[in-house]
């Protein structure tokens, strides 16, 4: 099945998220939608998808105009959709999940599961996927259950799939996994819309590339186009991928976390019993796939969360259990993870965003009044830094793009001394030249002297930073190791493995994996 798109454009208010799209994707070919977060990328499948409707342009199909009210539609013209937060029922099983909204009736109205069930089974074992019709999906790792996704799409005769960041939420043994499927899909004529602001991934499976930039096509390119050169279509000029970082060299390891655990409301615990240090000069890296814990031990560390055990020392003082306000008065520094809920208000301008920490005391506050001078004063030379482009200190933070953003929060966290600096997914939804240029300032605060602590999904991310890396699974630390170690073991350790099983394993032998739990064997 031939797809186009002639000419998308879709508008929220002043936003233009489409503006004026062209896009036609080959029958039995991998076509990858390229771009930052914000781009406009997911809101261009959703208006493909029936989930929005175009302000202007259309949808062709095999020659056809069509014009979609909803998921139903594109689904009977067979375009399918994963999207990147999974669309199941937890407590259904497989069966159950992929007969959901097309179900099968037997004679006396009765659901047809069994009918399901064969059909898992005959998509399952066409495609490798190894699926049971009958496990519960709440009892599946995110890789099996994105796979339930996909044989949800397939069951519903879907000619195209659109795959919407799927591989934000996997490790990096999962993400080979979808790759080849991917590439299984491919061979047995199914067109894949593979959407994605990750360039490896890219390169390994498409075979067209359109980049979107603020709501438009930038271009096209082919997979054999080098990472640098992708990147600059997706910023708009040259950018430098690497990192060039002397070694660290760490000092007294004056930050120590020692058993701590965090319960959730249901009384689970979310960390449990982590023990970890870092010494001034040093970064080091919690990673993971997201869900296992590193927002609630960042979270517990600043205050936001209560601990049930354990003890958290700064510069040989205790800071378990002290207010968010005095952890940051004992010296930390801290970059949310959603820099618009929890580190920015919107509407306050960029001089206010970046004293906020600040704006009681001296010299941003005289007695109980503002300081208006002094405040611009520290967002001239603030904006002039860290390089963040704005009309100036008066402009709302709120207008500004993600990746500027991200600088007004990093600017205000390091305009002060600091004994410890947090960063939460520093680079989410930021541009690969904002990133070029947070990644030099963390390590720059390294290099100060800072103990400095990195939690991040994006395993790049944290080999170009770390100098020792943390692993994370279901609330515990597995290993910490060195920033050297192989991206397989790592990827391994992420899928909880524990770290000497994990060097095996990639030393030796690709692991065979049970279908049903993806765990190695």
């Amino acid at each position: 099945m031939k797809l186009e798109l002639r000419g998308i454009t879709k508008s929220f208010g002043p936003l233009v998220a489409n503006d004026h799209i062209d896009l036609v994707v080959e029958e039995g070919q991998v076509h990858a939608l390229l771009g930052e977060n914000g781009a406009g990328k997911s809101t261009l499948m959703n208006v493909l998808f029936g989930l929005y409707q175009a302000d202007s342009g259309e949808i062709v199909v095999d020659d056809t105009p069509v014009d979609f009210r909803g998921p139903g539609d594109a689904l009977r013209a067979g375009i399918g959709m994963v999207h990147q937060h999974f669309m199941l029922v937890p407590v259904f099983t497989v069966a159950e999940n992929v007969m959901l909204g097309s179900e099968d009736t037997k004679a006396g109205g009765f659901l047809d599961l069994e009918s399901a069930r064969r059909r898992v089974r005959e998509l399952s074992d066409r495609f490798g996927f190894g699926l049971d019709p009958d496990a519960v999906v709440e009892d599946l790792p995110v890789g099996v259950q994105q796979r339930v996704e996909i044989v949800k799409a397939l069951a519903r005769e879907a000619k195209v799939l659109i795959l919407d960041e799927p591989t934000a939420v996997l490790t990096p043994q999962e993400t080979d996994e979808l790759i080849e499927i991917m590439r299984q899909l491919k061979a047995a004529g199914t067109s894949l819309v593979f959407i994605t602001h990750k360039l490896r991934e890219v390169k390994a499976v498409a075979d067209v590339i359109t980049v979107i930039r603020r709501g438009k096509v930038m271009g096209s390119a082919e997979p054999t186009a080098s990472e640098g050169e992708l990147a600059s279509l997706m910023v708009g000029r040259a950018v430098s991928l690497g990192l060039d970082k002397a070694p660290a060299t760490p000092g007294e390891r004056t930050f120590v976390v020692d058993h701590l655990t965090v319960l959730s409301a249901t009384g689970q615990a979310v960390v449990d019993d982590v023990s970890f240090d870092v010494a001034q000069g040093e970064i080091v890296a919690i990673a993971g796939v997201q869900g296992n814990g590193q927002t609630e031990l960042s979270e517990a560390i600043l205050g936001l969360v209560p601990s049930s055990a354990g003890t958290i020392t700064l510069d040989g003082r205790s800071i378990t259990g002290l207010s968010p306000d005095k952890v940051l008065r004992a010296g930390v520094g801290f970059v949310p993870e959603d820099r618009k809920v929890d580190g920015l208000v919107l509407d306050f301008s960029v001089a206010e965003n970046l004293v906020l920490d600040l704006y009681d005391k001296a010299p941003y506050a005289k007695g109980i009044a503002l300081d208006l001078t002094a405040i611009r004063k520290n967002a001239e030379k603030r904006i002039d830094e860290f390089d963040i482009r704005t009309q100036g200190p008066g402009e709302h933070v709120g207008r500004l793009s993600g990746g500027n953003q991200q600088k007004v929060v990093l600017a205000r966290e390091l305009s002060r001394p600091l004994k410890l600096f947090i960063a939460s997914q520093p680079t989410r939804g930021v541009d690969v030249g904002s990133i070029e240029f947070l990644h030099r300032r963390i390590v720059q605060e390294r290099d100060n002297g800072t103990p400095v602590i990195i939690v991040s999904t994006e395993l790049d991310e944290v080999v170009e930073l770390a100098d020792r890396i943390a692993v994370m699974y279901r609330g515990r630390i597995i290993g910490i190791v060195p920033s050297t170690t192989p991206r397989d073991v790592l990827g391994l350790m992420m899928a909880g493995v524990p770290h000497d099983e994990a060097l095996a394993q990639a030393t030796v032998t690709p692991a065979p994996r049970d279908d049903q739990t993806g765990k190695t064997q």
